[in-house]
């Protein structure tokens, strides 16, 4: 799957005006909206469990200078995968079970990546049944949710993948034994390059690009 930016010389080359402003649009909702948003809800989540490591480094914030990570962004708005800068989370210092509240912490940033895609759905289909169809502004608009939509249900999938430092990660290691933790740590040093070669081998779209399909479009009533 290609990535707004790649939409955006796409129209440009192609002369459609339309495609280039729509996937603008999608770029500003992703990167100011989703990524925050979901960096946020991390940062949220652990200090209601009692660590306020990401508050304290300034990341319970909408601004997404505080949350875009660089590399992770350029491989977004090529591809449609990527991450933003990761919330540090004090895993001791939250309370209850440290693994079980770990897991709570990193499940907040998907959760919230597909309340943004219902709330896009949403907007897609209010747009759809209350505006003029024939509207060239109309249509950006449609288009721009529906991508939003799917792109959103995207960031969640792939950041449920079980491949550290990704949210997945953390859900896994709650449910394996506690020795897995040794494994798990020792895999996350190598967990971006195995995330980029998955990316560019196309095994990461075969393995979340049809469901987050199935899902968008159930969303979106397509």
């Amino acid at each position: 799957m290609n990535g707004p930016l790649v939409g955006v010389f796409d129209g440009l080359a192609r002369g459609d005006v339309a495609l280039v402003f729509s996937q603008l649009i999608v770029l500003a909702l992703l990167l100011g909206v989703a990524f925050p948003i979901h960096e946020l809800a991390h940062a949220l989540t652990a200090r209601q469990l009692g660590d306020d490591t990401g508050e304290r480094l300034g990341r319970i914030t909408l601004n997404p200078l505080a949350h875009l990570d660089p590399f992770g962004s350029l491989l977004f708005v090529l591809t449609g995968f990527g991450w933003a800068k990761p919330v540090p989370v004090s895993p001791y210092r939250l309370r209850g079970d440290m693994r079980t509240s770990f897991a709570a912490v990193a499940l907040a940033g998907p959760l919230s990546n597909l309340l943004l895609a219902a709330l896009f759905a949403l907007l897609f289909r209010l747009t759809l049944l209350f505006f003029d169809h024939s509207s060239w502004s109309t249509n950006v608009l449609l288009f721009a949710f529906s991508v939003a939509v799917q792109l959103n249900i995207l960031l969640a999938l792939f950041n449920l993948i079980p491949i550290p430092p990704l949210d997945g990660s953390r859900l896994l290691a709650a449910l394996l034994p506690n020795q897995s933790q040794i494994w798990m740590d020792q895999l996350e040093r190598y967990g971006f390059i195995i995330l980029i070669a998955l990316s560019a081998t196309g095994v990461l779209g075969q393995l979340i690009v049809r469901p987050a399909t199935l899902l968008s479009r159930t969303l979106l009533g397509l």
